[in-house]
């Protein structure tokens, strides 16, 4: 190898005169300015691995034994090298030269460079793999004690989600290392300049400890440096922030290279770039420290496993960063959240109300159904603007309005004109539902929009529905007996229930797991219910019976939700995919991949444009429905998500998790503006009431809480810097917001629901 170099150096000194004295370095260079960034897709997946058309696809090896094989692929990574520069005059000799055996020696200038480009194999360029194949050139010489690693597959590609990349190419890039003594020694030094820089960077800087951290341990152990590893971790684990405790403790349990195969955590991290959002000042200062004391080590790992998101402006303050940060990949990159999204309502329907005047005047002042404003009129309709910030009405096909939906929101609006105001000197009546012996195990609980139907997901696998009116529920008759009814008779659709099969609740058999999520169609002919078994199914509620089962996902599917129109629902799983799907179409129509963890609630814009997804990875994602592209990431929680609310008008969003924390986001600059501090344990229902002056929160520390989202979204002035650098301010007035706490005796809150009159309806299992 030593011996072809030469050659490259001595055409390149005939060249250019300035050349490097030294061909390797030379090389060196040359890689490193071709290395690009690992191509990353707008859905978040990564397309490191995949190979271009045409090219030999080699993929990573870290370091084996010398080889006929290897010697090809390093003449062949040498000729390419040569191609590209248009060396044509050494691509010959080389050619003539090919029949001799081709030793790779440890060279010199080869064993400091090669520290730099582990990860080089892993990024994309024009001409094919060339990349992968030069790394390979570097890599194959050792600069520590030689660590063998299994061959490589032929070909890697990951795709969208489903397919895990492949293990032993994202552990090649820890095939480098330095001296394992001296990584305390850089970590202190790191740790000891960033305490000493001023308190306005401190805050900043702080945020690579915990990524450099995983890294540098990460390398350890792959390079069997067990001993090193399990002190480094003991050393410098207790500086990590809180929020990281359960990544720590799962981090802890691997400390030989075998576990790292297996570990969804580790390769998670390895494949995300970790996102840090840092001003330039700071940058400045971190650069010029690393470079000063020429530590590499540090540096490559910056380099090749963080993405430093740089902004003009001041640098951001301890609790600036601490209310964005917690999120398994860090904060989400600027750009991800600049699309314009469309969040406003989409326009009624002209539908004529029949009312008398005196309704009519009831309706103007205070009556809206739920996320849309009354029409007394067509006329009233016909005079209302489109919102601008409204998508087009058919930008995605929506379902047309049948007969019996007309009818409905006809109802709706008679209802809406009975509507109590809330506000913070008006709350709402809370009825609770509490399911008792519920032995079966109650996981999920959904309400028909117009509160006469109330279902339940459980653990033994069923799904049971209960009527809550004094109306209860019939079944559809048989064909035989439905051939003898008159059709053209006035009450057809009540001589078409069966009077003998009335009860006040049905039990749904089908599914083979426990059942975690459920949702009912908003004409409440229909509910879905999604499971551990990986199907979603689809429910009559005329004959009680399933009619579609919906197989997509793997594995559980968590949780599942129709859209507000019908027709398209949205379900999300272990497989870190959600999908959605049209109630006529056995495949999904969307697949929206880019979590790193289990999508563990969906939901709904009310405009039906976009889905929300909450995942285990702590951020939540906006897709768009038209063409499957992730708009909005948001991150700030610090345990994983498992509730999300539109306010009515479509502007704001809620999310709970965990942490017992309530956010509120702002869905057009996509920011947080709010944080609500009050519950002990996990947020597992969140609801605004119908004009959205209310937002009603229930946990598993068995409280009902409303919160005064007026007020909350009141307070909040969004500007265009504000936006571009995430400076938020959150004010600390949880307990002024807080309008009234509710305890139940000890029966967790899984569900919340208000009526079309705001009468706030929840839910739960009594926990004995």
């Amino acid at each position: 190898a030593w011996y072809i170099l030469s050659h490259i150096n001595l055409i390149e000194k005939q060249r250019e005169t300035k050349g490097p004295p030294n061909g390797q370095v030379d090389l060196e260079v040359e890689k490193k300015e071709i290395k690009t960034e690992t191509s990353n897709d707008g859905s978040g997946n990564n397309n490191a691995n995949s190979s271009s058309p045409g090219s030999t696809s080699l993929g990573a090896t870290s370091k084996s034994p010398t080889g006929p094989a290897e010697d090809q692929q390093t003449l062949l990574a040498v000729l390419q090298f040569l191609k590209r520069n248009k060396l044509n005059e050494s691509v010959d000799i080389l050619r003539r030269e090919a029949g001799l055996s081709v030793e790779i020696d440890d060279s010199p200038g080869s064993a400091s460079g090669g520290a730099g480009s582990g990860g080089a194999s892993n990024s994309t360029v024009d001409g094919g793999d060339t990349n992968s194949l030069l790394s390979r050139v570097s890599i194959a010489i050792p600069a520590a004690p030689a660590v063998t690693a299994a061959p490589v597959p032929p070909k890697v590609t990951a795709s969208g989600g489903e397919d895990q990349p492949d293990v032993n190419v994202v552990l090649s890039a820890y095939s480098q290392q330095g001296d394992p003594d001296l990584y305390p020694l850089y970590y202190n030094g790191l740790k000891k300049f960033i305490e000493s820089v001023l308190d306005c960077h401190r805050a900043e800087l702080s945020q690579v400890f915990y990524p450099l951290f995983v890294h540098m341990y990460l390398e350890l152990v792959y390079n069997n440096h067990e001993v090193e590893a399990k002190q480094f971790f003991e050393k410098f684990s207790g500086d990590q922030e809180c929020y990281y405790a359960e990544d720590l403790r799962i981090l802890s349990g691997m400390t030989k290279k075998e576990h790292m195969k297996g570990n969804e955590t580790m390769l998670d991290f390895r494949t995300s770039k970790f996102v840090l959002r840092i001003s330039r000042d700071s940058y400045q200062l971190l650069k010029r420290h690393l470079q000063e004391r020429q530590n590499n080590q540090i540096w490559n790992i910056i380099q090749e496993h963080l993405y430093i998101d740089i902004f003009d402006g001041m640098p951001r303050s301890k609790s600036q960063i601490d209310a964005m940060s917690g999120s398994l990949a860090g904060e989400a990159k600027r750009d991800a959240n600049k699309t314009k999204v469309f969040y406003g309502l989409l326009k009624e329907p002209e539908i004529e109300v029949p009312l008398d005047d005196e309704d009519e005047e009831a309706e103007n002042e205070e009556g809206k159904p739920k996320k849309k404003k009354p029409k007394k009129d067509s006329m009233g309709s016909k005079s209302k603007k489109q919102d601008p910030n409204a998508p087009q009405q058919t930008r995605i096909p929506l379902p047309e309005l049948k007969d019996s939906d007309k009818l409905d929101k006809i109802m709706n609006m008679k209802e809406a004109a009975k509507k109590i105001r809330l506000g913070s000197d008006n709350l709402p009546s809370i009825c609770f539902y509490t399911f008792l012996n519920a032995y079966q195990g109650l996981t999920a609980v959904d309400i028909t929009d117009d509160s006469s139907l109330i279902a339940g997901g459980f653990a033994d696998s069923t799904v049971r529905v209960w009527s809550v009116t004094p109306k209860k529920l019939r079944r559809v008759k048989s064909a035989a007996d439905l051939s003898n009814i008159d059709k053209e008779s006035d009450d057809v659709l009540e001589r078409i229930m069966d009077e003998k099969t009335a009860s006040e609740s049905k039990i749904l058999y089908g599914h083979s797991g426990p059942v975690y999520g459920i949702s009912f169609s908003p004409d409440r002919n229909y509910l879905l219910s999604s499971s551990e078994d990986g199907t979603v199914r689809l429910w009559s509620l005329q004959t009680f019976t399933c009619l579609v089962g919906y197989k997509g996902h793997n594995y559980p599917v968590w949780d599942t939700q129709f859209s507000p129109y019908g027709y398209y629902f949205v379900s999300g799983g272990h497989d870190r995919v959600a999908r959605l799907w049209a109630t006529d179409h056995y495949q999904p129509l969307r697949m929206f991949a880019g979590h790193l963890a289990d999508v563990t609630c969906t939901r709904f814009h009310p405009n039906s444009n976009y889905v929300a997804t909450g995942s285990a990875d702590r951020t939540i994602r906006l897709w768009d429905v038209l063409n499957g592209n992730c708009v909005r990431i948001l991150t700030g929680h610090k345990g994983p998500i498992h509730s999300l609310a539109f306010s009515p008008n479509g502007k704001f969003m809620a999310s709970g998790a965990t942490d017992g924390r309530v956010l509120l986001w702002d869905i057009g600059h996509g920011l947080m503006i709010g944080e609500l501090k009050g519950h002990t344990d996990t947020i597992y229902a969140l609801r605004f009431s119908r004009d959205g002056e209310i937002l009603a929160s229930g946990s598993m520390d068995n409280t009902v809480k409303l919160w005064d989202t007026l007020k909350a979204f009141d307070d909040v002035e969004l500007d265009d810097f504000t936006a571009a650098t995430g400076h938020i301010h959150l004010p600390e007035n949880s307990q002024e917001l807080l309008l009234g706490s509710y305890t139940t005796k000890s029966t967790p809150v899984i569900h919340l629901h208000f009526t079309r009159r705001n009468l706030l309806l929840a839910a739960g299992a009594y926990n004995p």
